[in-house]
């Protein structure tokens, strides 16, 4: 099926808050992790998103070290090959932190415009600002700016309140003050009153999230923070419960009780990365250890090339990063979930 449509993508959104439930959202960098996470959803029978960090743009771009443009060519790619798959996805750009909005979503932005223009979808179905580094009026001013240009295009925005701790694609958040790591009920009220009814938008509400896995104990999540702000602004506001679109990040290594506890309070969006690269590069580490002989010309042999051709490690690689993306879809009880179903 193509890429779902802006009303299909707020379908998939509503019927998993609803429904609590939630949608992994999986990091690509290439064609091989694209094709690991569109056909985990396929198999699953679930609708999915799939997102291009910064820093997997660039990559993908290669030695160009354009992440815009190497993001917009995996969007490209993953529109050819969603016609292949009996499900749909949404595409989505990752942390986009103040610095890069003008090198990486401004000419995203623009890639959409001219695709709108022409009778096509936008490339992306939603994008996320992060401006989580200033203060909540500059970020949310920010926010309503773009907002204001997703809006028209039918693209979806992700914004962020409070900090997600660690580490990702170099920005580094390991030395923030922790109460910073725990967006306020009144933050989630401020969000709401600036930006409800100007677009579709989603809030990742910090809740003491960390990117990267670590050991039990070292991250302290209370998901009752995300609880708190759904309550304070369904009553100020007299909306329906969980009237905010959650998005959970740093996923990665959470506990399933912590992750059910969210689906709860609204989370419909789950950012599933590390796992995912570790899942992704353990069996290619195993294929190296276990035929270094052959991956190497060891004492003037000429090694063996079934196991020095990428395609042979790769396909390892692409298989086990399926095996953990469908493991993320039945964690958040999206599994057969598909609206195509």
């Amino acid at each position: 099926m193509p890429i779902a449509t802006h009303e299909q993508y707020q379908e998939m959104l509503s019927r998993a808050r609803a429904g609590k439930y939630a949608f992994p959202a999986i990091n690509v960098t290439g064609l091989e992790t694209l094709s690991a996470a569109m056909a985990a959803f396929a198999e699953a029978g679930s609708d999915g998103i799939i997102q291009i960090s910064t820093g997997g743009g660039k990559h993908a771009s290669g030695p160009v070290g354009d992440m815009a443009l190497g993001a917009e060519v995996l969007a490209e790619a993953a529109h050819r090959l969603a016609e292949r798959y009996p499900v749909l996805f949404a595409l989505h750009t990752d942390h986009c932190h103040p610095s890069n909005l003008e090198p990486f979503l401004d000419p995203l932005l623009l890639a959409s415009e001219r695709r709108v223009k022409a009778g096509q979808g936008p490339l992306f179905q939603s994008h996320m600002f992060d401006g989580s580094e200033l203060s909540l009026a500059e970020n949310l001013a920010i926010s309503e700016r773009y907002l204001a240009r997703c809006a028209p295009l039918g693209i979806i925005l992700e914004i962020e309140t409070g900090v997600v701790g660690g580490e990702e694609d170099g920005h580094d958040t390991s030395g923030v003050a922790k109460e910073k790591l725990y967006t306020t009920p009144e933050d989630m009220v401020e969000a709401y009153e600036r930006l409800e009814g100007k677009g579709q938008w989603m809030l990742a509400a910090t809740f003491g999230n960390v990117h990267g896995v670590y050991k039990p104990g070292n991250v302290k999540l209370t998901p009752t923070i995300l609880r708190d702000g759904q309550s304070a602004v369904q009553s100020k506001h007299r909306t329906v419960d969980n009237p905010l679109l959650l998005v959970f990040h740093g996923g990665s290594g959470s506990s399933l009780a912590e992750i059910h506890e969210t689906l709860e309070y609204g989370v419909v969006k789950m950012n599933v990365d590390t796992d995912c690269q570790y899942a992704f590069t353990r069996p290619i580490a195993d294929h190296m250890l276990r035929h270094y002989d052959g991956v190497l010309k060891v004492d003037g042999e000429v090694g063996n090339k079934k196991v020095y051709d990428p395609r042979s490690y790769l396909k390892l690689a692409t298989t086990s990063m399926k095996a953990r993306v469908i493991q993320a879809v039945k964690d958040l009880r999206g599994e057969g979930r598909s609206l195509l179903r």
